[in-house]
């Protein structure tokens, strides 16, 4: 009898426990991006139009904001007065670095042309004979390619479960072994801590063989 209790308390938890992460989660972005509504008057709020608070409008509002903005810069004035923009936060000390390093980093991020974060590669580390995941966020570049010799490639090695952090490593290309799965399931497979694998959709020169372990 216990045990049967307690493999429905079990499968309970099964089911409410991912639903509850995922309303949290959806709770907090939404109640974030719902900041926008300070920008109104509060005359033209919610509270004040409907009488309650009306989850979700500041994120509409939030996505019509990057839409206007990606819209009004693409023109020839709106890309005059981002430049202006920039040039001023160049001229603020402490605000010109951190401005400088986040936008380099959401342009290498979010740009349909770069490269960083298309890759999942299957890399030895932090010893030989130990394998992880990594995601190839380009090769190296400035001074340091003065130094390495050969092809050589960046990576992002995550942690797990939280793959916020990690390590950056550079090494050489051939060390490396692309992987046949998409950057969402090699994450979704770091994040469970191996428990969700992915799909067996490899490709047959990409099949990881005890033969091309040996030859790296």
């Amino acid at each position: 009898m216990i045990a049967l209790m307690r493999k429905y308390f079990i499968t309970g938890l099964l089911v409410l426990v991912p639903l509850a992460i995922t309303l949290w989660v959806l709770n907090l972005i939404i109640g974030t991006l719902d900041q926008s509504l300070l920008l109104l008057p509060p005359s033209l709020r919610p509270e004040s139009l409907f009488g309650f608070n009306l989850p979700g409008i500041g994120t509409i509002l939030t996505l019509v904001i990057i839409f206007v903005t990606g819209l009004v810069t693409q023109n020839f004035i709106g890309t005059r007065l981002l430049n202006l923009w920039e040039w001023l936060l160049q001229r603020i000390p402490v605000v010109n670095s951190i401005y400088s390093s986040v936008k380099q980093v959401s342009d290498t991020l979010l740009s349909s042309s770069g490269n960083a974060f298309r890759k999942a590669v299957l890399i030895q580390y932090p010893r030989e004979g130990s394998w992880t995941i990594a995601f190839q966020t380009g090769v190296p570049g400035g001074d340091v390619k003065n130094h390495l010799m050969g092809d050589y490639i960046s990576v992002y090695v995550p942690t797990t479960p939280n793959p916020t952090s990690g390590f950056f490593l550079m090494l050489k290309r051939e060390d490396s072994i692309e992987l046949a799965m998409s950057v969402d399931e090699a994450l979704k497979y770091i994040v469970s801590m191996g428990v969700v694998a992915p799909g067996a959709n490899k490709k047959p020169d990409q099949t990881i063989t005890p033969a091309k372990l040996s030859d790296h």
